[in-house]
């Protein structure tokens, strides 16, 4: 075999295996473009699965938010008293406050350093306020079923009976 027919042959072999591969890649590429996974989408917190007409789904949806996921945000226990509650809330709001700005330092040598960064988190303070506001408002709900059903033992979340 002579040397530019082999040349060709290798070219052509190799734009052969090349155009496969294009066209395999392309094909990937459109069946990744019509997939659409679940955590992708804009489900939140398995609120795509509150599809019942209960007060809890309905409160699931409304908060965007289950009752698990508030429960693990401000870290407390299902059944534990509002008191706990709110103090795990108001600890966890304010640890992920803005600090007050520091006192304008003195004109000395040390003046010039800059100020540490912001250790704050907007989007953790506005979670633990939805956690709140979702536990609150099953405590509510279970409140009114309740008060709704007179002989009822009262078990609602917010008690403290554990």
């Amino acid at each position: 075999m002579s040397a530019p027919k082999l040349i060709g042959q290798i070219i052509l072999t190799g734009a052969q295996i090349f155009g496969k591969a294009l066209f395999a890649a392309g094909k990937q590429a459109v069946q990744n473009a019509k997939h659409r996974p679940e955590a992708l989408s804009s489900d939140v917190g398995g609120i795509r699965n509150a599809t019942s007409g209960s007060a809890t789904d309905k409160l699931t949806r409304e908060h965007r938010m289950t009752l698990d996921e508030a429960h693990l945000i401000l870290n407390v226990k299902r059944g534990e008293a509002m008191e706990s509650i709110m103090k795990n809330y108001e600890h966890l709001f304010k640890v992920n406050s803005p600090r007050p700005a520091p006192d304008p330092p003195a004109s000395g040598s040390r003046a010039s350093r800059p100020p540490p960064p912001p250790t704050h988190s907007h989007y953790l303070q506005s979670k633990v306020v939805r956690a709140r506001e979702r536990i609150e408002a099953e405590t509510r709900v279970v409140q009114e079923d309740v008060a709704t059903k007179p002989g009822a033992e009262s078990n609602s979340p917010g008690t403290g009976s554990s």
